[in-house]
């Protein structure tokens, strides 16, 4: 399953590095999404993380499972970031998107 989570997540980069300006590479432990470079998404083993606002951030944290990004695991998580599970590896490529759409308002 780790396999194929993993090739989801490099799906979405491959697809995103050819229509968007955005670049892969590694940040807080993690492979990451890029643009300009901020991160914006990235792959853990538990799931996809995005940096998410509005509604969008809500959607996402309502999901099974979901709950904000750790990343130090020290109890101060991250209030923008949002871990979305395996289960919702469907609902990545949308986010993701949504997720650099986000970043572009804030840059």
């Amino acid at each position: 399953m780790a396999d194929d989570l993993r090739a989801a997540y490099d799906a979405i980069v491959a697809d995103l590095c050819v229509t968007a300006a955005v670049t892969s590479g590694q940040a807080f432990g993690m492979p990451c999404l890029k643009h300009a470079g901020k991160v914006f998404a990235g792959f853990r083993q538990e799931g996809m993380v995005f940096k998410l606002g509005g509604p969008e951030h809500a959607v996402a944290l309502a999901l099974a499972g979901a709950h904000l990004f750790d990343p130090g695991g020290d109890g101060r998580p991250w209030k923008q970031w949002v871990v979305v599970p395996p289960d919702h590896a469907a609902r990545w490529p949308a986010l993701t998107r949504e997720a650099l759409y986000y970043l572009t308002l804030t840059l």
